[in-house]
This record gives structure tokens, sequence and C-alpha cells, in this order.
């Protein structure tokens, strides 16, 4: 599979590109690497790479305002690779466009789990809007309303219905709670936190077999949500 997918490196440290170049490319993927945001958009134009990994501190243009500006003209999966841990960091990357955010030093198994789950989605054809469609242990029938897990209904309140497909609809990423409280319940909600806390506890109790160590929703502490599908 990784033979036709090609992977776009951006980041001035060449000692990084070389670990990147070494490790995906033993992995089957294409590489290419750009030392800049802008020499990244030439590539990118020129070459239209499968997904991005990018650095957040590079000279002139940043990693957040590259994001943005490939968020203008493509769904193009984004990783963020960067020695910046920080919640502001990772909250104004992923907000910016960003779909993941690995911290340096990085593990290489890690980062190739990240890069597998991202480029599966975009693969994925996606249904038609209100067509039924399988997700990992989800089926889900929008004309419906219904969600099932495993093959078992899900009784769901009309707004739990609408996070989890939510979730489902963007599975895979890091999810800012500010990004989930706007798309489900509205600009006016977007620094309820606490609200969205008591909506993935209750979805929990209803698609988990464990709660307590959940398999599907799982919490990006002080950042918010990646929901893997079981897929």
């Amino acid at each position: 599979m990784n033979a036709s997918e090609k992977i776009l490196v951006v980041d001035d440290e060449p000692q990084i590109v070389r670990v990147l170049r070494r490790g995906l490319g033993s992995s089957g993927y294409e590489v290419r690497a750009a030392a800049d945001a802008e020499s990244a958009m030439d590539i990118y134009r020129a070459w239209v790479p499968s997904l991005v990994i990018t650095d957040l501190a590079m000279p002139e243009i940043d990693g957040v305002e590259l994001c943005r500006d490939i968020r203008r003209i493509s769904r193009v999966p984004i990783l963020i690779l960067s020695v910046r841990g920080d919640e502001a960091a990772k909250v104004q990357a992923l907000d910016s466009g960003a779909d993941d955010y690995v911290t340096k030093p990085f593990s290489m198994e890690e980062l190739r789990a990240r890069i597998r789950a991202l480029l599966r989605r975009v693969t994925k054809p996606e249904a038609a809007p209100g067509e039924p469609f399988e997700a990992g242990d989800f089926t889900v029938e929008p004309a419906q309303r219904r969600i099932a897990v495993r093959g078992r209904e899900v009784h769901l309140t009309p707004k739990e219905y609408e996070l989890l497909l939510f979730f489902l609809t963007h599975r895979d990423r890091v999810l800012t709670h500010r990004m989930i409280l706007t798309e489900v319940w509205g600009n006016q909600s977007a620094e309820q936190n606490e609200y969205l806390r008591v909506f993935v506890a209750q979805l929990r109790k209803k698609i988990e077999r464990n709660p307590a160590s959940p398999r599907y929703i799982k919490t990006d502490p002080w950042i918010g949500y990646r929901f893997e599908a079981g897929d």
C-alpha cells in the first residue's frame, strides 16, 4: 500500500529530515523534504503529497500558518512533529487545521502508526450524505439516526447521536475541545469544556465495554479527544 503514498516533510533540521527519510522510506513511503513553508507550498502544488509532516518552528512562516495555507486548498492529512509539547501550541496547531500532533523526541513506530491511521481515514471512500456507512465496529444509518456498535444498536439522545456521528466522521484525528463544541453545539458553547466531558462520559457508558479504560474515545489530556473506531 505504501508504495503509492507520498509524504512531504517540512523541517529545517537536517538530522530530523534524514531520520524521517530513512525511517519512512524503509516502510515504502516516497518522501520529499522542504526546509521552509514557502518551499513546502511549491512542492505541495507540484507533487500533491498524500500526507504532510511539519515542524512548528521554522524561518519566516511557521507551521501553524503553513497549516492554514494548506487548508485553504486541500484536506490532505497534516501531522505536526514538534519539540513544543505545551497545551497552547498543540491547540493552536490543531485548530489551524492539523490532524495530529507528535512531540519530539519521538518513536518511529508511533509515528508510523499515526501516519497509517491518517492515511487509512482518507483512502476509505466517504459515504454520500444520508447514506448508511460502516466505520470499524460501528454501523451508521443517518436517515434513521441510528448507530450500532458491534451489531448492537445504541440508544442515544439527539445530542449524543450528533456527538458520536461527529466522532465517527472525524475518526483517527485529535479533535480539540473547542472544535467539537463549536461543530456540535455552536460557537456560543466553544468554552464549555465541562459540558463536553459530561456527554463524553455518557457516550462511553453506552459504547465502551469498559468506560474506565476506553477503546474508542481516547482522551488527549487538556487538548481534546481522538476517536478510534476499531478499524
